[in-house]
């Protein structure tokens, strides 16, 4: 009956969806299956109303973001969340959970595959809010630890292997250095790569760009997320809570196509993202004016060369 219904729900996204490429139909077919599958859950969700709800994920970092923790959102804001079931030192982003278990120790990218238990499960033209809420990060995480003479820019920057090809989304060194001597006068500059022992894998590997030496040498007045960390590590849970206490007093973004660039969608205000043409889905669908801008109401400025983030940042920044 599920093939059944997959195959039907292929016609209907080729009929909507003419002129899409025929791979790229089957994410559409996905969501579709997704939605009706919560047709189930009615009389849970909005009759009975009672903690039911167990969510299960433990895929990519960037679908969690995007999908799985505003549904769970949704579900504890109508009364309806239980469980929440996790990777590692993920329990601040599930802060709002009455029962939060970090089962899983590694991302594992396949398992968002085939995976139907929430409306909004992959790549898609168009998205089902009905049971999405915008998680208040900024709202939960903000203090007067992490504020600054200057207002805060946080470059997010990232290195490793992106669909098992070398880095394409990064900020080299001299980029990072155009950008750094641009903004350094006006804002307290937080520079965020995450080593590989920091956060859990998701079958991407980590690179070096060796940046972090350099900016200790060339740019001192720039402060370290790596240094912060390590300073305040007494004092916060893991380096995911430690994100989220930094991110929580900034309204300035630079950010990578994927994990990165959601994550930083969270806090309102503008993120940059750079997100190059010939990798990843969010081009297709148009998601950095969709799904992207939903998450906190962040102003998203997507730009698709490392030209096009400096432009963005002499007119923004």
């Amino acid at each position: 009956m599920k093939r059944f219904f997959l195959k039907a729900l292929y016609v209907v996204a080729t009929l909507n969806y003419p002129r899409l490429r025929r791979d790229l139909r089957y994410f559409v077919r996905d969501n579709y299956f997704a939605r009706l599958n919560q047709l189930r859950f009615i009389r849970q969700d909005f009759v009975s109303k009672k903690p039911y709800k167990v969510i299960d994920y433990h895929g990519e970092f960037d679908q969690e973001l995007r999908y799985v923790l505003p549904f769970a959102y949704w579900h504890y804001c109508n009364g309806t969340l239980k469980q929440t079931i996790g990777c590692s030192n993920t329990k601040a982003f599930y802060f709002f959970s009455p029962d939060h278990v970090e089962r899983y120790e590694k991302r594992v990218w396949q398992a968002g595959y085939g995976y139907y238990d929430v409306p909004n499960m992959t790549h898609s033209p168009t998205f089902d809010f009905s049971k999405w809420a915008r998680v208040p990060f900024k709202t939960h995480y903000q203090n007067t630890r992490f504020r600054y003479s200057k207002p805060t820019l946080v470059i997010a920057n990232k290195y490793n292997i992106e669909w098992d090809q070398p880095p394409i989304n990064f900020l080299d060194i001299p980029a990072l250095d155009r950008i750094v001597t641009a903004c350094k006068d006006k804002y307290q500059i937080i520079y965020n790569r995450p080593l590989a022992t920091q956060i859990v894998g998701d079958n991407s590997e980590t690179l070096d760009l060796h940046e972090h030496a350099w900016l200790r040498e060339n740019h001192p007045e720039v402060l370290l997320m790596n240094d912060l960390y390590e300073q305040n590590r007494s004092s916060v849970d893991n380096y995911n809570h430690f994100q989220l206490l930094v991110y929580a007093n900034c309204d300035r973004f630079i950010s990578m196509h994927g994990g990165t660039a959601a994550l930083a969608s969270y806090f309102g205000g503008i993120n940059i993202i750079l997100s190059q043409p010939g990798g990843g889905k969010e081009h297709d669908f148009n998601e950095y004016e969709t799904i992207f801008p939903a998450l906190s109401g962040a102003s998203i400025r997507h730009a698709r060369t490392v030209g096009e983030v400096f432009g963005f940042v002499d007119s923004l920044f």
